[in-house]
């Protein structure tokens, strides 16, 4: 299955030791360089090309996927977290500090069509921090988020499929 309508162009290796850009400005990166070991696999999501790279433990399966990313630094978390659950069809509540900047949004919204989650969400060692899908596509390769990292709702369910409950995950 192709992650992306056209196939990837790699250029010239930019300023990051091992990575190397695509025609889309996606930084493909190595799982060596931030991990030490692909123990119940790595996720890899870089905040400033957009991009989430995953790498199952036995390095046989790799994707690389379009994110929406955290609309400020103040809202983006960097460093080494793990999935700790995973929900399909996910409900949401708007974080204390998201409701004080946005006190017309509602209390709670069920799984479905209104769900900021989309499809699936999976939830990370952090407070508030997932990696979930979105139903409002116009969100990814954006800064749109209030701190979390959004996918294609068709990836999340990828993603969900291939990542389990102690996946490492890093975002740089």
């Amino acid at each position: 299955m192709a992650l992306f309508p056209a196939p990837a162009v790699w250029a010239q290796s930019d300023a990051v030791a091992g990575a190397r850009r695509n025609i889309s400005a996606f930084r493909a990166a190595r799982w060596q360089d931030h991990f030490d070991s692909l123990e119940n696999g790595v996720i890899l999501s870089d905040t400033q090309s957009k991009v989430l790279q995953y790498w199952s433990e036995d390095e046989r399966v790799y994707r690389m996927y379009p994110t929406s990313v955290p609309l400020s630094e103040e809202l983006t978390k960097l460093g080494y977290t793990r999935i700790i659950r995973k929900v399909e069809g996910p409900s949401w509540r708007p974080t204390p500090s998201m409701k004080k900047r946005n006190p017309e949004w509602p209390d709670y919204v069920g799984p479905g069509p209104e769900n900021p989650l989309g499809t699936h969400a999976l939830y990370l060692s952090w407070q508030y921090y997932r990696i979930h899908g979105t139903n409002d596509t116009r969100k990814i390769g954006r800064k749109s988020s209030n701190g979390c990292i959004g996918l294609y709702n068709e990836q999340i369910a990828e993603l969900f499929a291939l990542a389990r409950v102690g996946t490492q995950v890093k975002l740089i």
